[in-house]
């Protein structure tokens, strides 16, 4: 009798390995860096296709309007 017990817990503790040997193998959310978790969230979303528009918007504005774009550096950047 107790040699079908020990037989019964060595199964059952043999499928608890398994599993956890299982779930070791994939990834774990938790693994993943943040901007991995993120990636795509916002993908074909039109409010957040305006947000990154007024931004932009905004950005632009704080340029000076007599200097061009591509060739200005605020001061506080420039060598």
């Amino acid at each position: 009798m107790a040699v079908d017990r020990v037989e019964e817990r060595l199964s059952e503790l043999e499928s608890r390995v398994h599993r956890i040997e299982h779930d070791l193998e994939k990834p774990r959310e938790d693994d993943l860096p943040w901007w991995r978790k993120i990636a795509g969230r916002f993908k074909d979303n039109p409010e957040f296709d305006e947000a990154m528009r007024l931004g932009r918007e905004y950005r632009q504005s704080l340029r000076p309007p007599d200097v061009e774009c591509a060739g200005w550096v605020p001061r506080h950047l420039s060598l």
